[in-house]
């Protein structure tokens, strides 16, 4: 056995680069194994441990397993000096190599912590109101930064300090490139100290099309899922330059806002009369309504009118559209969709249009659903369309060609009878 050794180290006597060529593969070999082990025993055990420890719910995005990587690369670095016959720039370029190396990984490490710290904040209960996904990407900026000035450094061999000073004279092309990445910091910060928006939150922005859901809040973009169920992407510079709506007030209320008008065609208003009065008075909404009414109309006609009879043209008498609309305000206030307390409820006239009279129903749903805050919008119209004709009223509609059609039919039936 002994000789048998002395003879091999004769020939790696005889011949220095097989030796070399040897011990290289020795060392690669011995890397190599290193780094399997790291992985598939160590690794592995510590994802076991993890895995019971935390349950399914654990996840480390690969940190572990980049930094098993630096195992076998401080082999190769520490180990590559002691190769009989190697060249020392080659010793010197492997050691750079293998520098950078574990400076790449150790900076993807840190990248992937920080996406754990971002994970493990965003499972708390109110971490939507105050997303840190911006500032985690601006420190992974940085880290990757410094790590390529040192990778940089590393492979040439040189101090970082040198490559340091030569960015002060790079200071206003920097600033050039990452202008939007500091625009979108600045934007990121003032939503976030303002409270501007949050991921849920309703967003509404119609010079970018964007109206839904805001999904996603990061450094350069913010993602908006609209109705339609596409996806509107928009710089977070946005939201601090131009104006938005945010539905949130709406949503934390409890109540969304009816503001929608009745038109009602002019002609058809008028005063009631005793058969009108005895018609409208079958309404149980309106129960004690008129009582009260002319009970008021007679004392102030009492007071202000001169005449005595009961057709004095300056008197006060009810109307169609007044009863009408006091009929709304009763069916509104005890309609079971509209939030009765705390907000405001009110019907009223508007200023009179060439499409008629608009009577405008103003209140809150207590809901802040969209499809039953439109089922409870559509019910009450429904309804007030239908029961227009009983005061009387007609609402105004723009002449359609049917409505023409009638209207020559009559003429020439008038024609016709001359």
């Amino acid at each position: 056995m002994q000789e048998e050794v002395l003879s091999w180290l004769a020939v790696f006597n005889q011949y220095p680069q097989l030796e070399t060529l040897v011990a290289v593969l020795v060392l690669i070999l011995i890397a190599g194994l290193a780094n399997w082990l790291v992985k598939h025993v160590l690794v592995r055990g510590f994802y076991t441990v993890l895995g019971r420890i935390g349950g399914a719910q654990t996840q480390d995005f690969g940190v572990v397993k980049r930094l098993s990587h630096i195992v076998p690369a401080l082999i190769i670095s520490s180990s590559v000096g002691i190769i009989p016959g190697l060249p020392d720039a080659a010793v010197a370029v492997v050691k750079n190599v293998t520098g950078g190396f574990i400076i790449l990984t150790i900076a993807l490490a840190l990248g992937a912590i920080l996406e754990v710290v971002n994970l493990l904040y965003m499972r708390r209960r109110n971490a939507y109101l105050k997303p840190i996904k911006g500032y985690i990407q601006v420190i992974k900026i940085v880290i990757y930064a410094i790590a390529s000035i040192l990778i940089v450094a590393t492979l040439i061999d040189r101090s970082p300090l040198i490559l340091l000073s030569g960015l002060g004279a790079m200071a206003a092309v920097l600033m050039l490139i990452f202008q939007d990445t500091l625009l979108s910091l600045v934007a990121s910060v003032q939503i976030s100290s303002g409270d501007l928006i949050r991921v849920g939150d309703w967003v509404e922005m119609p010079q970018l099309n964007a109206d839904g859901d805001v999904i996603d809040i990061a450094l350069h973009t913010v993602k908006i899922q609209n109705f339609d169920k596409t996806i509107t992407t928009i710089p977070t510079k946005r939201f601090i330059s131009d104006s938005f709506k945010n539905w949130r007030g709406m949503q934390e209320s409890g109540g969304r806002r009816i503001k929608r008008s009745l038109f009602i065609d002019q002609h058809s208003i008028h005063f009631l009369s005793k058969e009108e009065l005895e018609h409208l008075k079958r309404f149980n909404l309106l129960d004690g309504y008129f009582d009260n009414k002319i009970n008021e109309l007679n004392k102030w006609n009492e007071a202000h009118v001169k005449s005595r009879s009961g057709d004095s043209l300056d008197s006060r008498r009810l109307t169609n559209i007044g009863t009408f609309r006091a009929y709304i305000d009763f069916y509104i206030r005890n309609h079971p969709g509209i939030h009765q307390h705390g907000m405001t409820l009110m019907v009223r006239q508007l200023s009179p249009t060439s499409e008629g009279l608009p009577i405008e129903i103003y209140c809150f749903t207590n809901t802040v659903i969209w499809t039953e805050y439109e089922g409870i919008q559509s019910d009450i119209f429904d309804h007030l369309l239908a029961i227009a004709p009983e005061f009387n009223l007609r609402v105004y509609q723009a002449p359609s060609g049917s409505d023409m059609r009638a209207l020559g039919q009559q003429f020439s039936a008038k024609q016709q009878s001359l």
